[in-house]
Formats: C-alpha cells, sequence, structure tokens
C-alpha cells in the first residue's frame, strides 16, 4: 500500500510539474505571439485606416474614383509581389530577420504618407507599406506555428488573425477622432503606424530564430537550445528527431530538379497547395474588404449623411469584427479548423443576401428626379431619373428638399465635393436648412439593412473564414517547401484581395451595389462546396503528421488525425458509418 501510494504521488508531482512547465512555456509562446503579431495588427490597421481616411483625401486632393482605387489597391499589388519575396527571403534568411525587415520597411511607409504633398506621395507611401504587409502576412503565420506545440498552435496562429481585426478596429477608431481635422487628420490617420512597427522591431531582436527552420539549415544546437527555452523543458529530442527525419525524406530523395518544379510534381504537397490557395482565393471572394476598405462608403451608401457618422459607425462594425475574431481563437481548437470554416461560410452567405436585398430594396424605392436645372453644364447629370441612377456616377449628386422622413423635389446636379454642387441650388458650402446635398448616397427608409448586413457579415466573418485559411497555410506544407507554398498561397489572397478592392467601386457603378453583393452571394456557395470536399481536420495534429493526411491518394472531405495511415475507402466507409448511425432513431 505504501508503495502504491508513493507511486501515486509521484505521478501527481509529475504532472504538476508538467502544469508548470506548460504554463511557463505558454507564457514565454504568448510574449513571442505577441511581438510576433504586431505584423498582424500593422496588416490591419494600414489596409483599416484607408476606410475613413480615404473620405477626407478625396476632399483634400480632390480624388475620383479610378484615382482613390488606385491608392487603395497599390499596397495590394506590392503585397503580392512581397509575399512570393518573403517565401525567398524566409528560406535563406530566416523568419527573425524577415520580420525585422518588413517592421523596417512599414515604419518608412508611414513616415512617407504623413508628410505627404501630393497624390504621387501617396500613391508612393502606400506601396512601401504593402511592402511591408506583403512580408508580413506570410512570416508571421509560419514563425508562430514553426514555434507553438501542437495543441496551441491553432489559437496563436488565430491570435495574429485577432491582431488584425484589432489592428482595423483601431484605424477606424482613429479615423473617428481625426475625422474633425479637415485640414490634415488624414496626415495622423496614416502616420501613427510607424509607431507600433518601430516596437515590433525593438521586440524582434530579443526573440528567437524559428527552431524548424534552424534544423533545416542544420543548426542543431541552436535549434534545441531555443526548443528547450519554448517548451521549458529539456526532454525535445523526440521532436526533434520528428522534424529532421521528415526534412530528410526530402534530402535522401534522388529527385533532380527546382524547388517549383519539386512542389508541383509532389503530388501530396500539389493537393496541400491547392487547398492552401483555394481558401485564401475564396477568403477574398467572399468580398471581406469591400467591407473593411469601403465600410464607411457602404454605410454612406445605404442612407447615413455625414461623414464623421458614417466613419464612426464604420468603427463600430471594426469592434464587432475584433470582439468576434477573439471568440475564433476560442473556437479554432475546441471545434476544430473545419467545422468552424463551414459555419463562417453559412453566416457569411445570410449576411451578404441581407446587405443584396437591402440595397435592392433602396434602389427600387430611390426618390426620383423631380426638378430638372436647365444649366449648360449639367447636361450630362440631366438625364437621369432617380436619386439611385444620379449618384452611381462620380460627376453628379442629389440635391433634394428634406421633408420630413422623406424627400421631395430632387434634381441631379454636377458635382463639386461633399459639401455642395458645381451649379445650382446646392452651389454653396452653407446650403439652407431645408435643402440637402447627397454626393454618394440617397435617402432611404432601409438604411438599417445595410448597417445590419455589414455586422452580421462580420459576425460570421471574423471568427471563421477569417483566421482559418491563415491558420491551415500555417501547417500544412511540409518544412522543405513551407516557405515557398506559403509564399503562393498569400500571394493568392493577396492577388484576388487586389481584384476585388480594385474593381467594386466599378461594379456598384455598372451592376448597383445590390448586384455586387449578389455576386459575392453565388461565390460564396461555391466556396462552401469547396471546403467541405477539400478541406480535412487538423486539429491537435504535429505539423509533421499534418501532411501525412496529403499523402492519401486524394482529398477527402472531413479527415482528421484517426484517419492518417488509413485509406481513402476505409475513411469513406468510416464517413458514411458515421452519418448513418447520426441518423439512425
Amino acid at each position: 500500500m505504501a508503495n502504491i501510494a508513493q507511486d501515486k504521488l509521484k505521478k501527481m508531482n509529475l504532472k504538476s510539474a508538467n502544469n508548470i512547465q506548460r504554463k511557463q512555456s505558454s507564457c514565454f509562446l504568448y510574449t513571442l505571439s505577441f511581438f510576433a503579431t504586431i505584423g498582424g495588427f500593422l496588416f490591419g490597421y494600414d489596409t483599416g485606416v484607408v476606410s475613413g481616411a480615404m473620405l477626407l483625401l478625396k476632399e483634400e486632393f480632390a480624388l475620383d474614383s479610378f484615382t482613390q482605387e488606385i491608392i487603395v489597391s497599390v499596397t495590394i499589388a506590392a503585397a503580392i509581389v512581397f509575399a512570393l519575396v518573403s517565401g525567398y527571403l524566409n528560406s535563406v534568411f530566416g523568419r527573425k530577420v524577415t520580420t525585422l525587415i518588413g517592421s523596417i520597411v512599414f515604419t518608412g511607409g508611414a513616415i512617407i504618407l504623413g508628410i505627404a504633398q501630393n497624390t504621387m506621395m501617396l500613391i508612393v507611401g502606400r506601396g512601401i507599406l504593402g511592402i511591408g504587409i506583403g512580408i508580413t502576412s506570410m512570416t508571421v503565420p509560419v514563425y508562430i506555428a514553426e514555434c507553438a506545440p501542437a495543441h496551441m498552435r491553432g489559437r496563436l496562429v488565430a491570435l495574429n488573425n485577432a491582431s488584425i481585426t484589432c489592428g482595423q478596429f483601431i484605424a477606424s477608431v482613429i479615423d473617428g477622432a481625426f475625422s474633425y481635422d479637415k485640414r490634415n487628420g488624414w496626415r495622423y490617420m496614416l502616420g501613427i503606424a510607424g509607431i507600433p512597427s518601430a516596437i515590433q522591431f525593438v521586440g524582434f531582436l530579443f526573440l528567437p530564430e524559428s527552431p524548424r527552420w534552424l534544423l533545416s539549415k542544420s543548426k542543431d544546437d541552436q535549434a534545441r537550445k531555443i526548443l528547450r527555452r519554448i517548451r521549458d523543458t529539456d526532454d525535445v529530442e523526440d521532436e526533434i528527431l520528428d522534424v529532421k527525419a521528415r526534412f530528410k525524406e526530402h534530402e535522401a530523395s534522388d529527385y533532380q530538379g527546382g524547388l517549383l518544379k519539386r512542389i508541383f510534381t509532389t503530388p501530396s504537397v500539389r493537393r496541400a497547395l491547392f487547398l492552401g490557395c483555394g481558401i485564401q482565393l475564396f477568403q477574398q471572394l467572399s468580398g471581406i474588404n469591400t467591407v473593411m476598405y469601403y465600410s464607411a462608403s457602404i454605410i454612406k451608401m445605404s442612407g447615413v449623411r455625414d461623414n464623421s457618422t458614417a466613419i464612426w459607425m464604420s468603427a463600430a462594425t471594426s469592434f464587432v469584427n475584433f470582439v468576434f475574431s477573439l471568440l475564433g481563437v476560442w473556437l479554432v481548437e475546441r471545434i476544430g479548423r473545419r467545422l468552424l470554416a463551414l459555419l463562417s461560410l453559412v453566416g457569411i452567405l445570410i449576411s451578404l443576401i441581407v446587405l443584396a436585398v437591402g440595397f435592392q430594396l433602396s434602389a427600387f424605392s430611390s426618390p426620383s428626379i423631380a426638378m430638372h436645372e436647365q444649366i449648360a453644364e449639367n447636361s450630362s447629370c440631366n438625364y437621369f431619373s432617380s436619386c439611385q441612377s444620379c449618384i452611381q456616377t462620380s460627376d453628379c449628386g442629389f440635391c433634394y428638399i428634406e421633408s420630413g422622413n422623406t424627400a421631395v423635389n430632387g434634381s441631379c446636379l454636377p458635382y463639386k465635393e461633399p459639401t455642395y454642387s458645381s451649379f445650382g441650388r446646392c452651389n454653396s458650402s452653407s446650403l439652407p436648412n431645408d435643402l440637402v446635398w447627397a454626393d454618394n448616397f440617397c435617402p432611404s427608409s432601409y438604411s438599417w439593412m445595410g448597417l445590419m448586413g455589414l455586422v452580421l457579415y462580420l459576425m460570421a466573418f471574423a471568427p471563421g473564414l477569417g483566421p482559418v485559411p491563415w491558420t491551415i497555410n500555417s501547417e500544412i506544407y511540409p518544412l522543405w517547401a513551407r516557405s515557398a507554398c506559403s509564399a503562393m498561397a498569400t500571394s493568392t489572397n493577396w492577388f484576388f484581395n487586389l481584384l476585388v478592392s480594385l474593381t467594386f467601386l466599378t461594379l456598384i457603378e455598372n451592376i448597383t451595389a445590390y448586384g455586387t453583393y449578389w455576386l459575392f452571394a453565388g461565390i460564396v456557395t461555391i466556396a462552401l462546396i469547396f471546403i467541405f470536399i477539400a478541406l480535412p481536420e487538423t486539429k491537435g495534429l504535429k505539423l509533421e503528421e499534418v501532411q501525412q493526411l496529403f499523402d492519401q491518394g486524394s482529398i477527402m472531405c472531413g479527415k482528421s488525425k484517426n484517419d492518417i495511415n488509413r485509406s481513402d475507402e476505409e475513411i469513406v466507409v468510416s464517413t458514411v458509418d458515421k452519418i448513418y448511425s447520426s441518423t439512425k432513431l
């Protein structure tokens, strides 16, 4: 009995020691992740701040729709290129050095934007920020995933996404705070980003390199020392052996050819890359950045009149995005990546339908043009018959008399700036109390549907389709191909980000706002089918185990830890049995 008691005591002491080690390890990992995810914060801030800043930049520099799209999109175009370049930088110099480079670039871009004197400086500054975003958006998830143990990996990578949404929320608050400074407010909005990038640079000087990258470069002693620090235990040999064994499979191969050829001719890696690029593609084609880049404009289009009010309402939607991204941090290790992504897509589809219906009802009830002001310079605007058709071109705006909650005696006049028109009765910066100049919105009793649709969209997107693509891409590739494949998937994300942001205002002008959101709803339906078929469950697996899921003959829906080393036929039979069992009475 004494021996049994002693054994139990030893087990209790061992368990207690392991818990202490895990807590100490977690503390260091969260510190490491905090400084790493500043890159995500900057990603979110610099992409989100443009939504409110654009309303002031439009007035300051008299920007047309095309120039606005260029300022937004040049950031993304640079991110596409440098997401690919960062694959090379990560492979050669490591995750730490690459992140330090990104921090320097972010700071330089923020300084240029803060002192910008013309449109070209704005474009150059935004382009430099895009370089930093491209580098860090690829590097940070990989760095965190390679440092984190399997039971924390999903949560820590999801923290990076939460940092992105936090950056977007802080950006919207800064937008609101400085929106009252019509002259220089945008300088503060854009220039403040240099502060967190400087903090990240200093912090990263004291952080370790990724141990898996060190092992890939045969720097075993350094990797062992760092792993012991990260895991807070000396027992790291098994993990090192697993990583090296998997990596040596690549080295031992007598394959002849370059890295890219090896990637595309290795079936398991090709399948993983197809999934990684596909899920990033659908993240963007779901329309998320039409919400984040143009949220203030969307709110105005739904019928909100004042710029500052639209910016603060945009900040409220960003707060929803941030809060629900924290929910994703909690859910990703509990219900898994696959179910979280599917539930998220269903919610996104519902919210897009709400947005489409709301804009459609607003368009169908749009106030008519009752008064055609005969001015020579007003020839093009005189052709329109309703407010909706009038404001769809950037050259015209809607002038009307506000009577209660309705608009009467409306006319379409040439655009001057958001406060007044070029000619006609609304040609005054101080309009009479009953006259209203609507430069890019129509008065509507359905404006609440636009705001509700935005909030529902972010509630659905933030916990699921926001973090899952980054989490999946940080864990599905073998070590020898991780930098290159992650770079290609990240570049795919930014390419379709560019496509959506560059065409959004043009789509609205050509197929209307409701037509644009019906288009996104159709794409999300396709995304649901793709995710259901192609995405396996990776929760709780070591990085080396995740890759074994793709060593099977095909990608099967619902693969998980129990499916490693099982045939596709066995997985299908098991899946059918589960479905049958769950539906039996």
